[in-house]
């Protein structure tokens, strides 16, 4: 009786060949006889063939037409599959980066979309025999199975070179010129059998990706978690921002959101990628031929920013030299300064890092260019009308430029104002005591015992320096979102004018960053709301001219208003793990599926004026120091 579980095995012996054929010469394959001694040729369903290789084997698999090859301008319409060799199964990983070349010395990059296995024999193996055979052994025998990758084709790379090539295409070589890698859209498909490689030459991966060689470093490339490894040294693919009008703007003024969840690492990452750019080599020019450092103005909600001041302790001597290598700016930033707003009697503890503050205050004055920083609530527009167009004007012209919030709140407290305003039909009743309850209660903000920013100015913005804004002493929310929204208004408008107050905002290359973004840029329905995000998106369009980028950093990308987040070049993306969050961010949704599954580090950076879209991992240790031990 036959043993069931020698079912459907067969051996490739030349020996066992019924007819007594042996081999040609030449090293051909091998056939193997069934179990029945028949030829197994003629049973394609049993057939199983032995490969003795003449030489070692090279690269991980061949492309494949078991189910066509084509390649489309319709991504739907594109078919473009590659068999995997038993020996590569276990370490392909989709996502992956392969190279299939050309005869004539281009090559396809492509990316791995999908694995499957399909059977290699036509043989039922959902059995009971197979399924016991299987549970008593170590494992299944693959050799049963195909194994296909699909691949999405991503360029086309060449050289551009102007000599002709000396390799004859007809020979299958892929000689490489001494001209500049480029790539084009896939406009050709490769041919059957084609091998296909992993991709390791870093200029090919950076070529097939469009990611530049220089510029502002945020991370490593990855797939799956891992970072991709090439042959040459450093064996890291490193993930950088444009940087150089010669190669584009700039897209540190063409905005940047980080978005991620608690404990995601989004802090730790935005530390990093602010620290590139406070390098002492970080310069852009202006308009009057001067070639400036940036500034940097940080809002700290959570009082995390000025440790940047600080050398991280955990960063040794062999990390150190690696960053060297890869020309990545760390270490404490000297030139670090905390302005500490004065509001009431809250105080600011700074144990936690070095840096040199400078308490300031609010100045009133500054109302009469952003009116809705005193609306405690919101206005409408009969309201806000009154405000902007009667109140604040009559009482400019009593008290001066120089008029503080107690005397505006004593200018309306006084009934004959109130009657007179009513009475000649320019202000109502009740909107006279709407304006004045919504402007209540900005006391402990305004005009306090410090230097107003407005006199801090050259201080406060200067090329190469770290000025950080913390906020976490106050526990007032409408007074935390009335001195962030002063500052950046303060900045924005002196940097969007044609005849600025202070020219050394106007001629200093600005980065304004904000962590919890979404509490000042939300989308709301007053009126004051909808000022704030007009100025910000004014900002944002305006920033390639004016030298302003925007740094955003947020938990919820939802709730940043639409208008404001249109303008964002540079997305990047840690783990999140709300879905109305992670559609928000608008990344390619093979990616998107990521985002929930990312530990602390990882990120996807959606920037197409950079790259194709990515996954990154980011540096393992925090640049400067980070955290309160």
């Amino acid at each position: 009786m036959t043993d069931l579980g020698d079912f459907g095995e067969f051996t490739a012996d030349a020996d066992a060949d019924a007819d007594g054929d042996r081999a040609d010469a030449g090293g051909t394959d091998s056939v193997s006889t069934s179990s029945d001694g028949t030829n197994a040729d003629a049973d394609d369903d049993f057939e199983r063939t032995s490969v003795e290789p003449r030489g070692e084997d090279v690269g991980i698999g061949t492309i494949c037409v078991s189910q066509g090859l084509r390649v489309a301008e319709d991504d739907d319409d594109t078919s473009l599959r590659a068999y995997v060799t038993r020996d590569n199964r276990s370490s392909i990983r989709i996502g992956s980066y392969l190279i299939a070349p050309y005869p004539d010395g281009e090559s396809l990059f492509c990316r791995i979309t999908g694995l499957e296995y399909a059977q290699q024999y036509h043989a039922d193996d959902a059995t009971e025999i197979h399924a016991r055979r299987a549970m008593r052994t170590d494992g299944v025998d693959e050799a049963d199975y195909k194994f296909v990758a699909t691949l999405e084709p991503v360029a086309v790379l060449y050289e551009d070179s102007a000599e002709p090539r000396s390799a004859d295409a007809s020979s299958g070589q892929n000689p490489r010129d001494d001209g500049e890698l480029k790539r084009r859209m896939t406009d050709r498909v490769p041919k059957p059998q084609t091998v296909v490689k992993r991709a390791t030459d870093t200029e090919e991966i950076k070529t097939g990706l469009k990611m530049p060689d220089d510029g502002v470093f945020l991370g490593h490339l990855s797939v799956g978690g891992e970072k991709v490894r090439t042959a040459t040294t450093p064996p890291t693919i490193d993930y950088r921002l444009k940087d150089d009008y010669a190669a584009g703007d700039p897209l540190v003024f063409r905005h940047t959101l980080i978005a991620g969840g608690t404990g995601s690492g989004k802090t730790h990452g935005a530390k990093n990628v602010l620290r590139q750019y406070l390098a002492d080599e970080r310069r852009y020019p202006m308009e009057d031929g001067r070639s400036v450092q940036p500034a940097v103005v940080q809002f700290d909600p959570q009082d995390e920013y000025a440790q940047m001041h600080d050398d991280n302790p955990d960063l040794d001597g062999e990390f150190a030299r690696r960053l060297d290598r890869e020309g990545i700016a760390y270490g404490g930033h000297d030139d670090t300064t905390v302005f500490v707003p004065k509001v009431g009697s809250a105080t600011y503890s700074a144990s936690h890092h070095r840096a040199e503050q400078v308490e300031f205050t609010i100045p009133f004055e500054m109302v009469h260019e952003n009116p809705w920083l005193v609306a405690g609530s919101g206005l409408n527009d009969n309201q806000y009308g009154a405000l902007v167009s009667v109140l604040l004007p009559r009482f400019r012209n009593q008290y001066g430029e120089d008029g503080t919030y107690e005397e505006f709140t004593t200018f309306l407290d006084d009934p004959a104002l109130r009657e007179e305003l009513d009475e000649s039909g320019r202000v109502h009743e009740a909107t006279f005591d709407a304006v004045r309850r919504r402007v209540l209660g900005f006391g402990h903000v305004f005009d306090q015992d410090a230097r107003p920013i407005t006199d801090l100015v050259h201080e406060f913005v200067r090329p190469g320096g770290l000025s950080v804004v913390p906020t976490y002493h106050v526990n007032d929310t409408r007074a935390t979102e009335a001195v962030v929204l002063a500052l950046s208004s303060l900045l924005i408008d002196q940097k969007l004018s044609n005849d600025p107050t202070y020219d050394r905002i106007k001629e200093t290359p600005l980065v304004l960053g904000m962590d919890e973004a979404h509490n000042f840029l939300t989308d709301a329905d007053s009126v004051q709301a909808g000022k704030v995000i007009n100025k910000f998106t004014e900002a944002a369009k305006q920033g390639r001219k004016e030298r302003l980028g925007l740094f955003l950093i947020t938990q919820d990308p939802q709730d940043i208003d639409d208008a404001v987040f249109k303008q964002i070049n540079t997305t990047i993306v840690l783990n999140l793990g709300d879905e109305d969050a992670i559609k928000s961010v608008n990344i390619p949704s093979n990616l998107e599926s990521k985002v929930p599954y990312m530990e602390k580090g990882q990120m996807v950076v959606y920037s197409p004026d950079n790259s194709e879209p990515v996954e990154l991992i980011g540096l393992p240790k925090c640049l400067t120091r980070h955290g309160r031990d």
